[in-house]
């Protein structure tokens, strides 16, 4: 029977041996794991740099500066793991079919996440804006990573996804600085058309909202059923856009009547044939 000694002694061989075997190899892949954490940290100083020299959204910073520094890290241990010896080939395969099973669960969610990052990276709309998306009109109040949040001109708060606000199609009418107004408005047959377009012109020169360049246009349009319609078209900055087309028709309104311009309605001749 072997010595308490004995089996001491091939115990502390046994250490020695692994030590030989995976001393280095310990040693090479902490130093590389502290010379990968310190590169990494390097690394995100650079890009947090870059994001803000390209001015990138400050709710968008966090989420990217993040998303890049777990992947770097997952990165540098998989690399030390098997600098070490362990075998990876079925980790990465159980991680990766983990990845698939809650990327599957979560697609709503990634898609609205990515839609998010994509809505304030390239910024089709910001806070503020007037917009019309998926079916809804509203004020842009607040932009969140997964959804976005309109206010409606009836102050009911409206929350759309990102996914699809980012892929479908969308309008900004806060975008430019300037908007045309368009009106059609309706005369008698038989009033005067030239009268029509010099009372138009003095009620537009009277609104110092209305630009002057792109000049104002005024044309007759179409000779409907019942009306001769004469169509206006002008630029306002975007600001003044509804306050300019409200004012116009309450003025068209009062000023008609005094040119004898008519605002003519439906009307049917009927004859009976006895």
């Amino acid at each position: 029977m072997e010595t308490t000694m004995e089996k001491g002694s091939q115990w502390v061989q046994t250490i020695v041996d692994l030590a030989k075997d995976y001393g280095p190899k310990l040693i090479g892949a902490i130093l590389v794991l502290i010379v990968g954490f310190w590169i990494i940290k390097v690394i995100m100083k650079g890009i947090s740099k870059a994001m803000d020299k390209k001015e990138v959204d400050p709710s968008l910073k966090p989420f990217l500066k993040s998303m890049i520094g777990i992947l770097l890290k997952t990165l540098l241990i998989i690399s030390v793991m098997g600098m070490v010896g362990i075998e990876m080939t079925s980790f990465i395969a159980i991680l990766g079919a983990a990845g698939l099973a809650v990327g599957m669960a979560l697609s709503g969610a990634l898609q609205n996440f990515a839609g998010g990052v994509m809505i304030l990276a390239f910024k089709p709309f910001k806070v503020g804006d007037f917009i019309e998306a998926q079916g809804h009109t509203g004020v842009v109040n607040e932009i969140q990573i997964f959804n976005t949040y309109l206010k409606t001109p009836d102050n009911k708060i409206v929350i759309i996804p990102n996914g699809g606000l980012s892929t479908g199609s969308m309008v900004n009418y806060s975008k430019e600085p300037t908007r045309r107004v368009d009106w059609t408005f309706g005369i008698a047959y038989g009033d005067d058309v030239e009268k029509a377009r010099k009372a138009l012109q003095q009620l537009i020169h009277a609104d110092t909202r209305i630009l002057k360049d792109p000049e104002p246009f005024i044309a007759l349009s179409e000779l409907a059923d019942s009306s001769v319609n004469v169509v206006v078209r002008v630029w306002v900055n975007s600001a003044d856009y509804w306050g300019v087309y409200f004012d116009m028709n309450e003025n068209v309104y009062k000023t008609f009547g005094k040119h004898d311009l008519n605002f003519p309605f439906p009307q049917m001749d009927v004859h009976l044939d006895k």
